[in-house]
């Protein structure tokens, strides 16, 4: 195969797509999505068979711990793609909607209008799932797209492929509307990040490696983040009965996320209350403690069973682990943990327990991160759960779209103009 003569075709044939995607009708994209999500469902057994071929090549290619979990595709997992098909289809379509309608002096009318970016070139490691979530955000905003998946999940990739693919057709709309890419050859990522003449935006979702390629060579802008170093702060006015539950989710229900808790931070007044439960529950599922001196002192006196500590380093304050490990560290207060994540944090999500509304406050206003929560589990910055339906991707860019991206981050604006035979003075 020709890579540059491939990718040019799909280049051109999703710019083409993108202009009867745009001009859609908001039944015709929910048709599309319903009839996707009915296909997702009803071959759930074919996308199950493919997903263990990809898992059993995965193992054999000796994949780490975490990029098998990310790879790996359930019953529920299915489900979830479907649900969020079907939640982006009974969302309001943002495309056309006209908005900030002022009258000017000179009796003309200027608002905004909403309208789609384009082409989406989305670029993706592991998870099968985001075929299914980017497919999706992309129709109901009226952006055609082209989706290349690792080669960990091409299987599954292509199977779900086939469903989206089936699911324009039957709306009415184009199948190449959404085109997964088809070859495993990491030049095609090369030509897709410099396509500016079909590619209107690149959204890289996966490891800080492959982001960080993609934000120093795309000649086409780039929605990302980078790292997920988030922090739980512990405020000395916590509720003793939000505190283990909630480190607990942000922790430890998964390793492997972009929203996982890497950071807990504890007010010193009530760090020798809280730390040895919060060490407890860490040690039972052996995650490593890496802590600061008077961290360590306190865990250490509890006295737990089969605790791992280290001594943290300045490194480990940075560190997005999407391990088994968490830095610890004891601060004086509010003032003192805020400052301590807007110099170690990546801008992803941080969250605080405490039952004071003025120090919460503070905390969601000073915090400089995509996503800031009072008295919840970092876990819940995900698209799904802030009712986006799905997401294309959490950004910690400032510029655009910020925080989990979905259809609203998918547009654009333009300016409209009403007038009545006006004519400038």
């Amino acid at each position: 195969m020709d890579i540059q003569q491939y990718m040019q075709r799909v280049g051109q044939e999703a710019r083409s797509a993108s202009r009867a995607m745009a001009a859609a009708s908001t039944a015709a994209k929910n048709l599309a999505l319903n009839e996707i999500a009915r296909l997702i469902r009803a071959r759930a057994p074919q996308l199950l068979a493919a997903n263990a071929r990809d898992l059993e090549q995965a193992r054999a290619d000796g994949l780490e711990a975490a990029m098998i979990d990310r790879l790996t595709l359930s019953t529920k997992g299915i489900e979830q793609m479907a649900a969020g098909l079907e939640q982006v289809a009974s969302l309001p379509d943002p495309i056309g909607e006209i908005s900030n309608v002022k009258r000017r002096p000179s009796g003309i009318q200027v608002g905004h209008m909403r309208v789609p970016l384009g082409v989406i070139g989305i670029i993706y490691e592991a998870r099968p799932n985001v075929t299914a979530d980017a497919a999706g955000l992309c129709i109901k905003s009226g952006n055609a797209s082209i989706l290349r998946g690792g080669k960990e999940a091409l299987h599954c990739n292509q199977a779900i492929a086939a469903c989206v693919r089936e699911g324009l057709l039957a709306a009415g709309l184009p199948e190449n509307g959404v085109q997964v890419i088809e070859t495993t050859d990491r030049a095609a990522v090369g030509e897709l990040i410099t396509m500016p003449q079909f590619v209107d935006v690149i959204v890289p979702r996966g490891g800080k490696g492959l982001i960080e390629r993609i934000s120093r060579d795309a000649r086409v802008p780039v929605i990302k983040h980078l790292d997920g170093n988030c922090h739980v702060y512990i405020d000395d006015e916590a509720d003793a009965a939000k505190v283990l539950p909630i480190v607990e989710n942000s922790k430890t229900q998964r390793y492997g996320t972009c929203n996982t808790a890497e950071s807990l931070l504890i007010a010193r007044s009530v760090a020798k209350r809280f730390l040895p439960d919060i060490g407890r529950m860490l040690a039972s599922k052996n995650n490593e403690m890496r802590g600061c001196a008077e961290s360590l002192a306190i865990l250490r006196e509890a006295d737990i069973p089969n605790a791992k500590f280290v001594e943290a380093t300045e490194q480990d304050w940075f560190e997005e682990y999407l391990a088994p490990i968490i830095a610890i560290k004891v601060v004086a207060d509010v003032d003192e943990a805020i400052a301590h994540i807007n110099t170690y944090s990546s801008q992803h999500t941080d969250a605080i327990i405490s039952e004071n509304y003025s120090k919460a406050m503070r905390f969601l206003r000073e915090v400089d991160s995509a996503s800031v929560m009072i008295n919840a589990s970092t876990r819940f910055a995900d698209g799904f759960e802030y009712g986006l339906g799905a997401e294309i991707g959490i950004s910690t860019d400032k510029i655009h779209a910020r925080g989990p991206v979905g259809l609203e981050g998918l547009t654009s604006q333009k300016w409209v103009v009403f007038g009545n035979g006006e004519v400038r003075a």
